[in-house]
């Protein structure tokens, strides 16, 4: 047996592990705000104090559930809790940057259609690559780069 062949299991053991920690991270539950002024609070329950509220379609990360209420986090890494029903899975991405640019195409070339600022909630529309294709919340469709949104 040579040294190589030795070896072989501890490789593919390495891979196959690194394999489900990607997959792990890709399959993150994500939920959005099915209503205006959507309650976040310290706790899972509704006598828990309000920490902020957010709009239709914000995007927010499932950390962990507690009966009816889901801890969540949002882009800027604030955790709270919300109650489920308030909540849908309907994709939507925030924007992380100061000027975020909409584009015709999914081409850092294209036509500027519409600008969004940091925080503004886009709909996700389609996924192409490195590139969503998104509706602003003025109803303008276009396509901006994975990289300045967070989301889904």
């Amino acid at each position: 047996m040579t040294q190589f062949s030795r070896r072989l299991p501890a490789v593919v053991l390495a891979l196959l592990m690194l394999l489900l920690a990607a997959t792990a991270v890709q399959a993150r539950e994500m939920v959005s705000a099915a209503r205006d002024g959507v309650m976040l609070r310290t706790g899972p329950s509704p006598r828990a104090a309000a920490t902020w509220s957010i709009d239709r379609g914000y995007p927010l990360e499932v950390l962990g559930r507690k009966g009816s209420w889901l801890r969540v986090r949002d882009f800027e890494n604030d955790r709270a809790w919300v109650r489920s029903s308030r909540t849908v899975r309907q994709a939507h991405v925030v924007s992380r940057a100061s000027a975020l640019n909409v584009r015709s195409t999914p081409n850092t070339r294209a036509r500027i259609v519409a600008k969004a600022g940091y925080g503004d909630v886009l709909r996700t529309l389609e996924r192409r690559g490195d590139w969503l294709k998104v509706r602003t919340g003025a109803g303008r469709v276009g396509w901006v780069s994975r990289k300045l949104v967070w989301g889904w």
